[in-house]
Protein backbone atom coordinates (compact mmCIF):
# COMPACT_ATOMS: atom_id res chain seq x y z
CA UNK A 1 0.00 0.00 0.00
CA UNK A 2 1.30 3.42 -1.23
CA UNK A 3 1.41 6.67 1.24
CA UNK A 4 -0.82 9.10 0.09
CA UNK A 5 0.47 12.71 0.12
CA UNK A 6 -1.84 14.95 1.69
CA UNK A 7 -2.94 18.29 2.02
CA UNK A 8 -2.30 20.25 4.79
CA UNK A 9 -5.67 20.35 6.19
CA UNK A 10 -5.19 16.65 6.71
CA UNK A 11 -2.81 17.13 9.76
CA UNK A 12 -3.90 20.79 10.72
CA UNK A 13 -7.45 21.15 10.72
CA UNK A 14 -8.57 19.42 13.78
CA UNK A 15 -6.04 21.58 15.26
CA UNK A 16 -6.46 25.06 13.38
CA UNK A 17 -8.83 26.75 15.94
CA UNK A 18 -8.92 29.60 14.56
CA UNK A 19 -9.80 28.16 10.87
CA UNK A 20 -12.21 25.77 12.02
CA UNK A 21 -15.31 27.52 12.01
CA UNK A 22 -18.75 26.27 10.45
CA UNK A 23 -19.49 21.93 10.18
CA UNK A 24 -17.33 18.95 9.87
CA UNK A 25 -17.44 17.68 6.84
CA UNK A 26 -15.64 14.79 7.06
CA UNK A 27 -12.58 12.88 8.55
CA UNK A 28 -9.87 15.45 7.70
CA UNK A 29 -8.93 15.54 4.32
CA UNK A 30 -9.12 19.01 2.31
CA UNK A 31 -12.09 21.16 2.86
CA UNK A 32 -13.17 19.03 5.81
CA UNK A 33 -11.91 21.23 9.15
CA UNK A 34 -13.41 19.18 12.76
CA UNK A 35 -16.04 20.29 14.86
CA UNK A 36 -13.62 21.91 17.73
CA UNK A 37 -16.45 20.64 20.68
CA UNK A 38 -15.63 21.59 24.11
CA UNK A 39 -12.02 22.22 24.78
CA UNK A 40 -12.47 22.38 28.35
CA UNK A 41 -10.06 19.42 30.05
CA UNK A 42 -12.12 17.06 31.75
CA UNK A 43 -11.46 15.80 35.24
CA UNK A 44 -10.18 12.13 34.39
CA UNK A 45 -7.35 14.17 32.36
CA UNK A 46 -6.16 15.74 35.34
CA UNK A 47 -6.46 13.14 38.02
CA UNK A 48 -2.67 13.56 38.07
CA UNK A 49 -2.67 16.46 39.02
CA UNK A 50 -1.01 18.76 36.50
CA UNK A 51 -2.26 21.76 35.32
CA UNK A 52 -3.56 21.64 31.47
CA UNK A 53 -0.62 23.19 29.29
CA UNK A 54 -1.11 26.29 27.06
CA UNK A 55 0.69 28.46 24.65
CA UNK A 56 1.11 31.94 24.56
CA UNK A 57 -0.85 34.20 22.66
CA UNK A 58 1.67 35.39 20.40
CA UNK A 59 2.62 31.65 19.81
CA UNK A 60 -1.06 30.94 18.56
CA UNK A 61 -1.64 33.66 16.57
CA UNK A 62 1.49 32.92 14.93
CA UNK A 63 0.36 29.08 14.24
CA UNK A 64 -2.61 30.14 13.18
CA UNK A 65 -1.42 32.44 11.04
CA UNK A 66 1.51 30.18 9.45
CA UNK A 67 -1.50 27.42 9.18
CA UNK A 68 -3.93 29.94 6.93
CA UNK A 69 -0.48 30.59 4.68
CA UNK A 70 -0.46 26.78 4.38
CA UNK A 71 -3.70 26.24 3.34
CA UNK A 72 -3.90 28.82 0.85
CA UNK A 73 -0.47 27.59 -0.71
CA UNK A 74 -1.88 23.97 -1.06
CA UNK A 75 -5.12 25.21 -2.33
CA UNK A 76 -3.30 27.00 -5.50
CA UNK A 77 0.12 24.85 -5.64
CA UNK A 78 -1.07 21.55 -5.09
CA UNK A 79 0.37 18.89 -3.27
CA UNK A 80 3.55 18.44 -4.50
CA UNK A 81 4.57 19.07 -0.98
CA UNK A 82 3.52 17.94 2.33
CA UNK A 83 2.71 19.57 5.64
CA UNK A 84 2.14 19.22 9.39
CA UNK A 85 1.81 22.83 11.66
CA UNK A 86 0.75 23.08 15.24
CA UNK A 87 1.30 24.91 18.54
CA UNK A 88 3.37 22.38 20.68
CA UNK A 89 2.71 23.07 24.41
CA UNK A 90 5.34 21.36 25.72
CA UNK A 91 7.81 23.72 23.45
CA UNK A 92 6.31 26.42 23.14
CA UNK A 93 7.03 26.75 19.69
CA UNK A 94 5.07 26.12 15.93
CA UNK A 95 6.27 23.53 14.69
CA UNK A 96 6.47 23.00 10.61
CA UNK A 97 6.98 19.83 9.58
CA UNK A 98 7.44 19.79 5.90
CA UNK A 99 9.76 18.62 2.73
CA UNK A 100 8.68 21.95 1.30
CA UNK A 101 12.15 23.80 0.03
CA UNK A 102 13.20 26.11 2.49
CA UNK A 103 12.17 28.95 -0.03
CA UNK A 104 8.75 27.36 0.22
CA UNK A 105 9.13 27.06 3.81
CA UNK A 106 10.52 31.01 4.52
CA UNK A 107 7.74 32.31 2.21
CA UNK A 108 4.84 30.53 4.83
CA UNK A 109 6.36 31.03 8.50
CA UNK A 110 7.87 35.18 7.33
CA UNK A 111 7.81 37.16 10.05
CA UNK A 112 6.94 34.71 12.87
CA UNK A 113 10.79 32.61 12.18
CA UNK A 114 11.47 32.92 16.19
CA UNK A 115 8.84 31.09 17.15
CA UNK A 116 8.83 28.47 14.40
CA UNK A 117 11.05 24.90 14.95
CA UNK A 118 10.75 23.56 11.02
CA UNK A 119 11.49 19.78 10.97
CA UNK A 120 12.06 18.26 7.78
CA UNK A 121 10.04 15.19 6.82
CA UNK A 122 7.25 14.50 4.76
CA UNK A 123 3.86 13.81 6.41
CA UNK A 124 1.90 10.69 4.47
CA UNK A 125 -0.93 8.63 5.51
CA UNK A 126 -1.71 5.45 3.68
CA UNK A 127 -3.99 6.28 1.24
CA UNK A 128 -4.18 6.39 -3.23
CA UNK A 129 -6.14 6.92 -6.03
CA UNK A 130 -6.99 2.92 -5.46
CA UNK A 131 -7.56 2.90 -1.64
CA UNK A 132 -8.98 6.24 -1.33
CA UNK A 133 -10.59 7.69 2.03
CA UNK A 134 -12.65 10.55 3.14
CA UNK A 135 -13.12 13.30 2.54
CA UNK A 136 -13.25 11.85 -1.21
CA UNK A 137 -11.43 13.28 -4.14
CA UNK A 138 -12.68 12.70 -7.86
CA UNK A 139 -10.20 10.76 -10.08
CA UNK A 140 -10.67 7.52 -7.77
CA UNK A 141 -11.35 3.59 -8.29
CA UNK A 142 -14.74 3.04 -7.67
CA UNK A 143 -16.22 -0.94 -7.43
CA UNK A 144 -19.75 -1.58 -8.46
CA UNK A 145 -21.56 -5.00 -8.45
CA UNK A 146 -20.83 -6.52 -11.63
CA UNK A 147 -17.35 -8.76 -10.74
CA UNK A 148 -14.17 -6.85 -11.52
CA UNK A 149 -16.53 -3.65 -12.37
CA UNK A 150 -14.66 -0.81 -12.07
CA UNK A 151 -15.31 3.25 -12.49
CA UNK A 152 -13.80 6.68 -11.60
CA UNK A 153 -15.25 9.51 -9.32
CA UNK A 154 -15.56 12.52 -11.33
CA UNK A 155 -15.84 15.81 -8.85
CA UNK A 156 -17.77 17.22 -6.31
CA UNK A 157 -20.83 18.90 -6.34
CA UNK A 158 -23.09 20.52 -3.90
CA UNK A 159 -26.83 21.40 -3.98
CA UNK A 160 -28.61 24.96 -2.89
CA UNK A 161 -28.49 23.31 0.84
CA UNK A 162 -24.90 23.01 0.59
CA UNK A 163 -25.12 18.91 0.25
CA UNK A 164 -22.49 17.55 -1.13
CA UNK A 165 -22.21 14.60 -4.03
CA UNK A 166 -19.84 13.03 -5.95
CA UNK A 167 -20.17 12.72 -9.47
CA UNK A 168 -19.78 9.92 -11.64
CA UNK A 169 -20.74 8.19 -14.91
CA UNK A 170 -24.70 6.62 -14.61
CA UNK A 171 -23.97 3.40 -16.52
CA UNK A 172 -21.95 2.87 -13.45
CA UNK A 173 -24.38 2.61 -10.06
CA UNK A 174 -27.98 2.16 -10.22
CA UNK A 175 -30.15 4.20 -7.80
CA UNK A 176 -29.62 2.74 -4.87
CA UNK A 177 -26.68 1.14 -5.37
CA UNK A 178 -23.54 1.26 -3.01
CA UNK A 179 -20.25 2.55 -4.23
CA UNK A 180 -16.89 1.44 -2.66
CA UNK A 181 -13.41 1.89 -3.12
CA UNK A 182 -11.47 -0.17 -5.52
CA UNK A 183 -9.48 -1.70 -2.53
CA UNK A 184 -10.47 -1.48 0.78
CA UNK A 185 -14.03 -1.79 0.52
CA UNK A 186 -14.71 1.83 1.99
CA UNK A 187 -17.85 2.82 1.50
CA UNK A 188 -18.04 5.99 -1.11
CA UNK A 189 -21.90 6.63 -1.76
CA UNK A 190 -25.16 5.66 -2.44
CA UNK A 191 -26.25 6.55 -5.88
CA UNK A 192 -29.52 8.85 -6.53
CA UNK A 193 -30.52 10.41 -9.22
CA UNK A 194 -29.52 8.00 -12.45
CA UNK A 195 -30.37 9.97 -15.61
CA UNK A 196 -29.70 7.32 -17.91
CA UNK A 197 -31.03 6.29 -20.67
CA UNK A 198 -30.83 9.98 -21.93
CA UNK A 199 -27.99 11.64 -19.46
CA UNK A 200 -25.05 9.06 -18.28
CA UNK A 201 -24.64 10.57 -15.01
CA UNK A 202 -25.69 10.02 -11.26
CA UNK A 203 -24.90 11.17 -7.80
CA UNK A 204 -23.13 9.16 -5.25
CA UNK A 205 -24.28 10.36 -1.55
CA UNK A 206 -23.96 9.79 2.18
CA UNK A 207 -20.54 10.48 2.61
CA UNK A 208 -17.86 13.57 2.54
CA UNK A 209 -16.04 14.76 -0.43
CA UNK A 210 -13.45 17.32 -1.34
CA UNK A 211 -12.48 19.64 -4.42
CA UNK A 212 -9.47 17.82 -5.09
CA UNK A 213 -9.07 15.64 -8.33
CA UNK A 214 -6.14 12.98 -7.89
CA UNK A 215 -3.56 13.18 -10.77
CA UNK A 216 -0.55 11.43 -12.24
CA UNK A 217 -0.40 7.68 -12.29
CA UNK A 218 -2.88 5.08 -11.76
CA UNK A 219 -1.03 4.47 -8.17
CA UNK A 220 -1.33 8.38 -7.43
CA UNK A 221 -1.16 10.05 -3.96
CA UNK A 222 -1.35 13.46 -5.11
CA UNK A 223 -4.70 15.70 -5.48
CA UNK A 224 -5.37 19.24 -7.53
CA UNK A 225 -8.08 21.36 -6.30
CA UNK A 226 -10.90 21.89 -8.64
CA UNK A 227 -11.16 25.76 -8.87
CA UNK A 228 -14.14 26.22 -11.26
CA UNK A 229 -16.28 24.04 -14.25
CA UNK A 230 -17.98 25.25 -17.61
CA UNK A 231 -18.28 23.86 -20.76
CA UNK A 232 -15.80 22.91 -23.07
CA UNK A 233 -14.81 24.59 -26.47
CA UNK A 234 -14.75 23.15 -29.83
CA UNK A 235 -11.35 22.81 -31.04
CA UNK A 236 -8.75 23.13 -28.01
CA UNK A 237 -6.48 20.65 -27.99
CA UNK A 238 -5.29 20.57 -24.26
CA UNK A 239 -8.01 19.02 -22.37
CA UNK A 240 -7.51 16.19 -19.83
CA UNK A 241 -8.92 13.17 -17.73
CA UNK A 242 -7.66 11.17 -14.74
CA UNK A 243 -8.78 8.07 -14.65
CA UNK A 244 -8.57 4.67 -12.15
CA UNK A 245 -7.01 3.15 -15.13
CA UNK A 246 -4.49 4.98 -17.15
CA UNK A 247 -3.96 7.76 -14.56
CA UNK A 248 -3.66 11.37 -15.63
CA UNK A 249 -3.22 12.21 -19.54
CA UNK A 250 -3.69 15.60 -21.60
CA UNK A 251 -3.68 16.32 -25.13
CA UNK A 252 -7.57 15.90 -25.64
CA UNK A 253 -8.90 17.84 -28.43
CA UNK A 254 -13.02 18.38 -28.74
CA UNK A 255 -14.16 18.15 -32.17
CA UNK A 256 -17.67 18.50 -31.24
CA UNK A 257 -20.58 19.48 -27.60
CA UNK A 258 -23.41 18.26 -30.00
CA UNK A 259 -22.48 14.55 -30.30
CA UNK A 260 -24.97 11.33 -29.70
CA UNK A 261 -23.58 8.64 -28.24
CA UNK A 262 -25.83 5.10 -28.14
CA UNK A 263 -24.52 2.08 -26.13
CA UNK A 264 -25.73 -0.53 -24.08
CA UNK A 265 -27.02 1.60 -21.76
CA UNK A 266 -29.28 3.44 -24.19
CA UNK A 267 -28.23 7.07 -26.46
CA UNK A 268 -27.58 10.20 -24.44
CA UNK A 269 -27.13 13.17 -26.74
CA UNK A 270 -25.48 16.34 -26.67
CA UNK A 271 -22.77 14.92 -25.48
CA UNK A 272 -18.44 15.79 -25.92
CA UNK A 273 -16.87 14.27 -28.85
CA UNK A 274 -12.78 14.04 -28.15
CA UNK A 275 -9.54 12.27 -29.51
CA UNK A 276 -5.97 12.50 -29.46
CA UNK A 277 -3.46 11.58 -27.08
CA UNK A 278 -3.53 9.21 -24.05
CA UNK A 279 -7.15 7.95 -24.37
CA UNK A 280 -9.35 7.19 -21.30
CA UNK A 281 -9.65 2.91 -20.95
CA UNK A 282 -12.31 0.64 -19.61
CA UNK A 283 -12.82 1.53 -15.64
CA UNK A 284 -12.02 4.79 -16.41
CA UNK A 285 -15.98 6.10 -16.61
CA UNK A 286 -16.91 8.48 -15.03
CA UNK A 287 -13.50 9.74 -14.42
CA UNK A 288 -13.50 14.11 -14.96
CA UNK A 289 -12.44 15.54 -17.91
CA UNK A 290 -10.68 19.00 -17.59
CA UNK A 291 -9.12 21.80 -18.39
CA UNK A 292 -5.52 23.01 -16.65
CA UNK A 293 -5.04 26.44 -15.21
CA UNK A 294 -3.15 28.86 -16.99
CA UNK A 295 -0.81 29.11 -14.13
CA UNK A 296 -0.63 27.20 -10.72
CA UNK A 297 -2.20 23.83 -10.52
CA UNK A 298 -5.92 24.79 -10.52
CA UNK A 299 -8.29 22.28 -12.22
CA UNK A 300 -11.32 23.28 -14.21
CA UNK A 301 -13.98 20.71 -14.45
CA UNK A 302 -16.05 20.65 -18.17
CA UNK A 303 -17.82 17.14 -17.38
CA UNK A 304 -17.17 12.97 -17.15
CA UNK A 305 -15.96 10.95 -19.69
CA UNK A 306 -18.96 7.92 -20.35
CA UNK A 307 -18.01 5.99 -23.72
CA UNK A 308 -15.32 4.83 -25.88
CA UNK A 309 -15.22 3.85 -29.81
CA UNK A 310 -12.30 3.48 -31.85
CA UNK A 311 -10.02 6.70 -31.17
CA UNK A 312 -12.94 8.37 -30.25
CA UNK A 313 -13.98 9.58 -26.60
CA UNK A 314 -17.10 10.58 -25.14
CA UNK A 315 -18.10 12.84 -22.25
CA UNK A 316 -21.03 14.45 -20.60
CA UNK A 317 -20.35 18.19 -19.90
CA UNK A 318 -20.79 20.20 -16.97
CA UNK A 319 -23.93 21.79 -18.19
CA UNK A 320 -25.82 18.65 -18.81
CA UNK A 321 -25.10 17.87 -14.91
CA UNK A 322 -25.54 21.17 -14.02
CA UNK A 323 -28.88 21.26 -15.01
CA UNK A 324 -29.96 17.80 -14.41
CA UNK A 325 -28.96 18.19 -10.22
CA UNK A 326 -29.16 21.79 -9.41
CA UNK A 327 -25.93 21.69 -8.46
CA UNK A 328 -22.59 23.26 -8.07
CA UNK A 329 -19.31 22.57 -8.30
CA UNK A 330 -17.56 23.12 -4.98
CA UNK A 331 -14.19 24.77 -5.13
Amino acid sequence: MRSKRIPISVVIAAMAVALAAGPAQGDGKPDTPQKQGDQRPVAADLAAGKAALAVSPAVSQASATIQSRIMRHVQTQGTKYTFGAYADALTGKVVVETDAPSDVVNSLVGENAGVVEVRKQTVTDDFSRRDDAPAYWGGAGITFAAPNGHCSAGYTVQNSAGTRFMVTAGHCFANGATAVTELGGRVVGTASGNGLPGEDMVLLGGQSYSPFIYVGGVDSTTGHHVASAANPIVGFNNYCHSGRTTGEHCGHTVSSITGTVCTSSGCKSPVVVYSGGTLPQGGDSGAPFYALSVSGNDKHIRGHHIASGGTTRYAEMWSRVQARFGVSIVT
